[in-house]
């Protein structure tokens, strides 16, 4: 038996008091509504109406089962169009999780243009560069820097991440310019905690294959932005995306070195669950990404 479509027959016909009329409003046979009607009483134990050539009423039983049942399908009801309603338009609240760097720097600014174009969508942003589980911990958008390893997940790749190698014209100037990577080994490197090889920095060959180097340095931090500000001031080399560096590499305060050797395999990406019923908030918040981010030359890399 199909129960909830036998509960639709029950209330059907308790309301119009009419195997006919309720089968008419069903589109449905009368004798159809009839089986599930009396399906639903021998599934209960009990008779719901009371059954004469002339009239049809409910019982006590029934009288009881049909106000909790109408309860039920107007919960249903409600329901099936408040989902109806989120499929239609982008709305409600949006869990988003990005890198710090990236999320102060680009994500943040751009946030208030999202919400303007969506008023009725909520943000709950999270920043942070530790990995963060999108369905253990109800994440709806991630925007990541790198690969996609869990196969759960789906990727749309917004724009190519650019890495330089980098440090200010009174570094150089003082410490001298590295012609190769094997040169750092004499330089003083800033190195990122967050990256699992703490002090191998990765380049390659002219010929393509890799070329690892083992750097040293006085100093290292858990911040993109924090290993740039000591660049700035002179005290060694970073390795950093231009999303971080592109405006003081324009400006001149910070000069990149070795362009040729350093491997550019980094993407930026909007990771999210399952594109299967891919709800509008969350394919809002993508394709403003893509909008704003996307390209092979993103804008934070222009004459970088």
């Amino acid at each position: 038996m199909d129960r909830l479509t036998a509960l639709e027959a029950f209330a059907k016909v308790a309301e119009t008091q009419s195997f006919s009329e309720a089968a008419r409003r069903l589109r449905s046979s009368k004798s159809a509504v009839s089986r599930h009607v009396a399906a639903l009483e021998a599934d209960l134990g009990a008779r719901l109406f009371h059954r004469t050539t002339r009239s049809l009423t409910l019982t006590e039983a029934g009288r009881d089962y049909f106000a909790r049942t109408s309860r039920i399908l107007a919960d249903l009801d409600e329901a099936n169009a408040s989902v109806t309603q989120l499929q239609a338009a982008p709305r409600g609240r949006l869990r988003v999780n990005a890198p710090m760097s990236f999320g102060f720097l680009h994500l943040a600014p751009a946030l208030g243009d999202f919400l303007a174009r969506y008023p009725e969508i909520e943000l709950d942003v999270t920043l942070t560069d530790r990995f963060v589980d999108l369905i253990d911990e109800g994440v709806d958008v991630a925007v990541r820097i790198g690969s996609l390893t869990d196969s759960s997940l789906v990727a749309r790749r917004l724009a190519g991440i650019r890495r330089v190698l980098c440090a200010s014209p009174d570094y150089l100037k003082r410490r001298g310019v590295p012609q190769t990577p094997d040169d750092l080994k004499s330089h003083d490197c800033l190195s990122n905690t967050n990256i699992n090889i703490t002090r191998e920095w990765r380049f390659i060959h002219p010929d393509g294959k890799p070329w690892p180097i083992e750097v040293k340095g006085r100093m290292s931090a858990n911040s993109g932005d924090m290993l740039r500000v000591a660049a700035l001031h002179g005290h060694g080399f970073v390795h950093l995306p231009t999303f971080i560096v592109g405006d003081d590499l324009r400006a001149g305060t910070l000069v990149s070195v070795l362009d040729p050797y350093i491997a550019q395999d980094l993407t930026l990406n909007a990771v999210y669950p399952t594109a299967r019923h891919l709800s509008p908030k969350v394919r809002a918040f993508v394709d403003f990404l893509a909008e704003r981010f996307g390209g092979e030359k993103p804008y934070w890399d222009a004459a970088a």
